[in-house]
């Protein structure tokens, strides 16, 4: 009889404390508790980690060896454990040529729909080709009206200059009697003159009949047959009062000749070069040089406005006698410059090219001025230094492809259509778009037969697309490029895959599904995981979101507190369990008994403002909006509005490209105003602080520094002539030379996992036995990495540097954690607030403009009223703090609230509602005000 429980005994993983856990089977599950108190750890790394592990041991030895090795999670037992799917928040694939399409298979179905019920097309003249066959042709000539008087035709030039008397004698020998030239009858006995320098069309006259007769039919047959032999598969039937018809056995366009290949699922892929557009081999852009990075058009020439070359003057020597023949100057602005000498400045003036191989290598040089654009791509494709490639590269662009106007494929795959559309207008419609298509050539574009065919292709499409739309995605495009969606977003896509998968009998373990949700779209993702549920899976949800608990058959709540004072089961049990359970920190918020207060008083600001104008990249409505400075200010609407557009791709990057001479290229707006009232912009995200263990939170926040200087400056480091470089493990010196100063070592077996054992040496404490005979208070350098902040903030009390650094870690509620902490280890909300620390620790210029989206990420309620003191703080130092969120606890506390809307994708980009949250909350068309109503009570 099957377990109705997943039963896990004496778990020990990362600060678990031998916790033993029963999570019911088929039911929705949350695991919550503040942040870092130990549930990804419970749900990914001991149970997903172990139900994996048990499928790879399950299989060969040899098999075994091609995937990568499972190290068993450190837990005593599990029992009941089905087969684990994780759908965490991975970063979406940042392969160009990922889509939303391709990852949920819906891509796929659309190249086979247009590949079996396209209508190809000229790509050239717009006419449809279809390939007939001689019953086909003969169906469409026998109704024409009976006693028609037609002539069957073989085309042998269409539209082409010459005499061709050779033709004429060919006919002739082949016994034909008559050929029709430009439109004209002929005798071929008859001597026919043609004007050598005029285009003439030739069609031989095969045969002559008369619809209606019985014997007309067979005798129609053999006459298109040799036709279409004589004609290369093209044969014309021309009635004797009417148009011509022209009939094809290939698939190729009679009236321009380009012939089409084989009509296949593989003709409308990007990845394949059957498909793929050749200038940019299916990608949709290229990487070339913009003129906009490489002038500075307020600068002269002599000022140095062309960029790559500011600090070169050989280029003179070239631009002077070009100037003087083009007749413009070096010495006034570049904007003041004529179009045609603007041209002619980036891409030269056109003359030949000498190619010459020198030393190995094909070497190009021009003749004349070979212009910046086209200088700096030669010397980006010739060139072999990575430092000069780099170079090169801060100046390129991503453009879209030109022959393929960014939609990826051959002009042939591209003028197949199903009705008026072509497979990548289907794919750039929003997912609610694509639905209604799918239904509406259903109703009256495809035939019967045609219908027969695509049946079961269009319910798979649909299917796919409803499950991205029960997810609140249907906003997104179905060829949006996987790298630019959110966690949240690939994470609800991969989810929607899922389910459309129908399995049974499976553990789904998500990772904060509801990250970049509105509350307004909450209970359609808490619909698909009941619908997840209700097939027969077990739903385990790492969560935080209100209405997900809510929802939920069975919470675990996990702490009391963060690190080493968490990994405990604090309460289980259903909704109203958690609710009476006093030691419950979420059930307190949940129930009201703890709540994140409001704040006093709303601050006024400084008076000035930021203003973007004209704002219309992606889905925006050529919006402005002001956004105040001196305040904290938060971005909130529905998912798909437009805010990580309107404050990531607009407003950080054009203030990136000017404060740090980023590249990349802002989003489209007419201007933004009032740069001059900041001095720097800070984007504090939730990436890891670093990418390996020698990467911890004493060396991010600088506090590692003036540690060494402290140990260098005992006298007993100074007897023995010690410096501060002493006491790093990441040179050599002061560390253990065994391990590299890593602390372990890992040791590989064969056919099993990798084992990671702590240094002989060393003993795991990284450095070697003279650096660590070094002591200060008492404690070597060692001990002091392993204490906890709160630790090391009374041990450094007297040490002002260490104290105003340690300080601010504390005071953003990172006490726990311990100062040479491995970065990999830090959760995504950790890392995010020991970048917050250090930006506090900095002395404040009272002018930085701080860019945070959705900083609740991770973050239990706790956890948010931590973060939300750190960030008031920002704001009360003079500073602005722009958050996009969804979070009603973060918005409730903002000064000024900009709501964008209504809707998601088209149906959004505009502003609805701004100001207070008072003020938002009074404004009836605001989704974000009637939901705050609640949080303000």
């Amino acid at each position: 009889m099957p377990s109705d429980s997943i039963i896990i005994k004496g778990a020990r993983e990362h600060n678990l404390k031998n916790i033993d856990v029963e999570i019911p089977r088929d039911k929705l599950v949350v695991i919550t508790g503040v942040s870092g108190s130990g549930k990804s750890t419970l749900a990914f790394d001991t149970i997903y980690a172990e139900g994996q592990r048990r499928y790879v041991e399950s299989l060969s030895a040899y098999a075994r060896q091609f995937l990568g090795r499972m190290e068993k999670p450190d837990v005593d037992y599990i029992g009941g454990l089905s087969p684990a799917i994780s759908i965490d928040q991975k970063g979406p694939s940042k392969n160009p040529r990922s889509t939303v399409g391709t990852v949920t298979e819906i891509f796929d179905y659309l190249r086979l729909l247009f590949a079996r019920v396209g209508h190809p097309h000229c790509p050239q003249c717009g006419r449809e080709i279809t390939i007939q066959s001689v019953q086909q042709i003969v169906d469409a000539v026998q109704k024409l009206p009976e006693g028609s008087r037609i002539m069957v035709l073989a085309p042998v030039v269409t539209d082409r200059k010459g005499e061709y008397q050779s033709v004429f004698d060919d006919l002739r020998k082949q016994g034909y009697a008559r050929v029709r030239v430009d439109g004209k009858v002929h005798e071929l006995s008859d001597n026919i003159p043609l004007g050598k320098y005029k285009k003439h069309s030739i069609a031989v006259v095969v045969d002559r009949l008369v619809i209606g007769d019985s014997s007309t039919r067979t005798r129609l047959a053999d006459s298109v047959e040799t036709a279409l032999k004589v004609g290369n598969g093209i044969v014309l039937v021309a009635p004797a009062n009417g148009e011509d018809l022209l009939f094809s056995e290939h698939l190729a366009c009679v009236n321009c000749g380009i012939s089409l290949g084989e009509i296949a699922p593989r003709t409308f892929s990007f990845n394949n070069p059957h498909g793929a557009c050749p200038a940019c081999t299916g990608l949709g852009f290229k990487h070339e040089i913009d003129p906009d990075l490489v002038l500075n058009k307020e600068l002269s020439i002599r000022e140095g406005a062309i960029r790559p070359w500011a600090t070169h003057t050989w280029y003179f020597y070239r631009l002077e006698p070009m100037a003087r023949k083009y007749g413009f100057s070096l010495d006034v602005p570049v904007k003041t410059w004529k179009k045609e000498h603007l041209d002619v400045l980036l891409y030269g003036e056109g003359g030949p090219v000498r190619t010459y191989r020198r030393f190995g290598r094909i070497i190009r040089r021009f003749s004349g001025f070979e212009g910046i654009v086209n200088t700096m791509e030669r010397g980006y494709q010739d060139t072999q230094s990575e430092g000069s490639r780099e170079n090169y590269e801060r100046y390129m662009m991503y453009k879209p492809c030109l022959e393929c106007n960014g939609k990826r494929l051959k002009p042939e795959s591209l003028a197949v259509l199903i009705g008026d559309k072509n497979i990548m207008d289907v794919c750039g419609m929003p997912v609610m778009q694509s639905l209604k298509w799918a239904d509406d050539i259903v109703k009256g574009v495809l035939s019967e037969r045609e219908m027969m065919i695509a049946a079961q292709i269009l319910k798979e499409i649909k299917t796919r697309l409803g499950f991205l739309n029960d997810v609140g995605l249907e906003y997104l495009s179905v060829d949006r490029a996987s790298m630019t969606l959110s966690g949240g977003e690939s994470q609800r896509i991969r989810l929607a895959t899922q389910i459309g998968s129908g399995l049974m009998g499976v553990l789904y373990v998500c990772d904060e599904p509801t990250v970049g949700l509105h509350p307004a779209d909450d209970y359609r993702l808490i619909k698909t995981m009941e619908r997840l549920r209700d097939l027969g899976n077990t739903v385990l949800v790492v969560e935080h979101d209100e209405a997900m608990m809510r929802a939920a058959d069975h919470i675990i709540d996990m702490g009391p507190g963060a690190g080493e004072r968490g990994g405990y089961v604090v309460a289980t049990g259903t909704l109203d369990d958690i609710l009476k359970n006093p030691k419950s920190l979420t059930g307190q918020y949940l129930s009201g008994a703890k709540v994140i207060p409001l704040p006093t008083q709303r601050r006024p600001g400084n008076g000035k403002e930021l203003v973007i104008k004209g704002a219309r990249q992606n889905n925006l409505k050529n919006i402005d909006v002001s956004i105040p400075l001196g305040k904290f200010v938060c971005i909130t609407g529905v998912s798909g509005s437009g805010k990580s557009t309107l404050v990531d791709e607009i407003l950080y990057r054009k203030l990136a490209q000017i404060f740090y001479r980023a590249k990349d290229r802002p989003g489209i707006c007419d201007a933004i105003t009032g740069l001059e009232f900041i001095d720097k912009v800070i984007n504090i995200d939730q990436s890891p602080i670093g990418r390996t263990p020698r990467s911890n939170p004493a060396t991010y926040t600088g506090a590692f520094g003036p540690m060494r200087d402290l140990f260098a400056s005992v006298p007993e480091s100074r007897l023995r002539g010690y410096g501060p470089g002493r006491f790093s493990f990441n040179v050599k010196g002061g560390r253990c030379e065994a391990c590299g100063g890593e602390g372990f070592i890992q040791i590989e077996m064969q056919f099993l996992p990798d084992v990671t054992v702590p240094c002989e040496v060393c003993k795991g404490k990284r450095y070697n036995t003279e650096a660590l005979e070094i002591k200060f208070k008492g404690k070597n350098i060692a001990d002091v990495l392993d204490m906890t902040v709160a630790q090391a903030l009374d041990f450094f009390e007297n040490i002002p540097t260490l104290k105003n650094k340690l300080a601010t870690l504390n005071d953003v509620g990172l006490g726990y954690i311990h100062l040479g902490q491995p970065a990999p280890t830090l959760s995504g909300g950790e890392a995010q607030r020991v970048k917050l620390a250090t930006e506090l620790s900095r002395r404040s210029t009272g002018s930085t403009l701080y860019i945070l989206d959705e900083p609740t990420t991770g973050l239990s309620f706790d956890d948010v009223a931590a973060l939300l003191s750190v960030l008031q703080k920002l704001a009360d130092a003079g500073n602005t703090v722009v958050v996009i969120e969804h979070h009603l606890d973060v918005i409730k506390n903002a000064d000024h609230v900009i709501d964008l809307g209504p809707g998601a994708g088209d149906k959004g980009g505009y502003v609805v509602a701004t100001g207070t949250p008072e003020e938002i909350v009074k404004i009836k068309k605001s989704l974000t005000g009637q939901y705050l109503k609640r949080a303000l009570g």
